[in-house]
C-alpha cells in the first residue's frame, strides 16, 4: 500500500485464518467466525520513497506530468514496489497491489476541468509478478466507478471481514493523507458505514513542506504555533463537509491554497491552524453522522496517529474511547497502525483471486457490489 501521503510502501504478509479456504478451492465466500480478527500480521515492511520519487509522484498528483512521464513513473514505481516487496513474497501465494493514486474524480466538476469520473493508481503490476513470480491483483477502484461508486472507500470490506464483532459498535478510522472511517454497528454488512471525512495528513504536510520538512514529527510545529480563530471559522464552512455519506475526496482537493487567508499566517501558525482544521473535520463528520447510530471505540491507524496534538484534539472533540490501533487488542495480532491499510488489501485481493464480490455498494454509492480488481498472472 502507498497511500496519498505519497511517503512510501507498507508491505505486509497477511495470514488468513483457517476458515477462509485456500486460493482456488472454494466458490463461495465464507460466513464470518465469531473471533476478531479472522488474520494476523506475520511480517510488515516499510520502505520510503526517496526523495526524487517522490516529488514525482507529489508532482503527478499536482497534475505538473506529461502523458509520457506519468508512464515511465508507473513503471519505475513498479519496480520500486518489486524491490520492496521481494523478502515478503517469498512465503507469499498472491500479491495484492493498491498502487499510487495520482488522480480521482468521483464526481464530475467542470470548474476543475472533471469532465468524466475517473480514478488512476499507477504502478504497474506486471513488473511485481514477474520479479516475484507471484500472481497480482491491481487496479482495484475502476470497477466500482464503473457500476456509479465513487471507487471509494473501499477498505471497509476488508475491515468488516477483520474486526466486525457481535455487540461492539466499533469505528476504525484512517488517518493518511486523507481521512477516512469505517463504522461496524456488529457483524451485518447492510450495518456498515463509510465515507471520507476530509483532511488528515494532507494539509499539514503541505503546509509543513514550506518549511523544508516532510511532516510535523510529534506535531511540534504545531503546539509552537498559533490557531488563527477567524480563519478557522471560514475553513469550517467547506462544502464537502455538508455533503451526505457515500462520499471521497483527495489531495487533489484539499490543499492550501483553496483556504482563504492561510498564506497571510507564518509558516508555524499555518501548521497549528490547519492541525485545528483537520481534526474539527473529523470531530464534525463523527458528529454528523456516526455518534447518532451509537458508537463504543474509534480505532485509529495511519501516519497521523504519531501527531499527539492531532490526536489530543479529537479526544477532546468526541467524548469517547480513541486508540491508535497498536494500543488495542487487535496489536497482538501485527494490526497496528501502519500495517491496517495493506492487510485491508490483501484481503481485497484474496477475494477477487476468488472470484468473490469484495466491495459493500452503499459504502461507495454504486449501483451494485463487484469483483474490484485484476489479475496479472506470471
Amino acid at each position: 500500500m502507498s497511500g496519498t501521503s505519497a511517503d512510501g510502501v507498507d508491505a505486509v504478509l497477511l495470514e488468513l485464518s483457517p476458515d477462509f479456504p485456500a486460493l482456488g478451492s472454494s466458490v463461495t465466500a465464507p460466513s464470518l467466525s465469531e473471533v476478531v480478527p479472522r488474520g494476523k500480521v506475520v511480517e510488515h515492511v516499510y520502505v520510503p520513497y526517496p526523495d526524487e520519487l517522490r516529488q514525482w509522484v507529489l508532482a503527478a498528483m499536482r497534475d505538473e506530468l506529461t502523458v509520457s512521464s506519468i508512464g515511465q513513473l508507473s513503471f519505475a514505481l513498479g519496480e520500486f514496489y518489486a524491490v520492496a516487496v521481494q523478502s515478503l513474497a517469498v512465503d507469499a501465494d498472491l500479491i495484492a497491489s493498491h498502487g499510487q493514486t495520482v488522480y480521482h474524480i468521483p464526481r464530475l466538476d467542470e470548474a476543475r476541468g472533471w469532465q468524466v469520473r475517473s480514478t488512476l493508481q499507477i504502478g504497474d503490476p506486471a513488473a511485481l509478478a514477474l520479479h516475484t513470480g507471484k500472481p497480482v491483483v491491481s487496479d482495484f477502484r475502476s470497477a466500482d466507478l464503473v457500476a456509479g461508486g465513487q471507487g471509494a472507500p473501499l477498505v471497509p470490506f476488508a475491515d468488516w471481514v477483520l474486526f466486525a464483532e457481535n455487540n461492539i459498535r466499533r469505528a476504525v478510522h484512517n488517518l493518511g493523507g486523507i481521512s477516512n472511517l469505517t463504522y461496524l454497528p456488529g457483524t451485518d454488512a447492510a450495518g456498515v458505514l463509510a465515507f471520507d471525512t476530509g483532511p488528515a495528513n494532507c494539509l499539514m504536510d503541505e503546509a509543513m513542506q514550506r518549511l523544508g520538512k516532510r511532516f510535523d514529527d510529534g506535531g511540534r510545529i504545531a503546539a509552537s504555533g498559533s490557531i488563527e480563530p477567524q480563519l478557522l471559522k471560514v475553513w469550517q464552512h467547506d462544502p464537502y463537509l455538508e455533503l451526505a455519506p457515500p462520499k471521497s475526496t483527495g489531495r487533489e482537493y484539499w490543499t492550501l491554497e483553496r483556504l482563504p487567508g492561510v498564506f497571510e499566517l507564518e509558516p508555524k501558525d499555518i501548521v497549528a491552524s490547519v492541525t485545528a482544521l483537520t481534526a474539527f473535520t473529523i470531530a464534525d463528520q463523527y458528529q454528523r453522522f456516526v455518534l447518532p447510530l451509537g458508537l463504543d471505540e474509534m480505532l485509529i491507524a495511519g501516519g497521523g496517529t504519531s501527531n499527539p496534538v492531532l490526536m489530543q484534539q479529537l479526544r477532546d472533540s468526541l467524548g469517547i474511547p480513541v486508540l491508535a490501533l497498536e494500543d488495542s487488542k487487535f496489536a497482538a495480532y501485527g494490526f497496528t497502525s501502519a500495517t491496517r491499510e495493506a492487510a485491508a488489501f490483501a484481503v481485497l485481493g484474496y477475494y477477487a483471486f476468488q472470484g468473490w464480490q469484495n466491495t459493500l455498494p452503499h459504502t461507495t454509492g454504486a449501483s451494485k457490489a463487484v469483483i474490484a480488481g485484476r489479475l496479472t498472472r506470471v
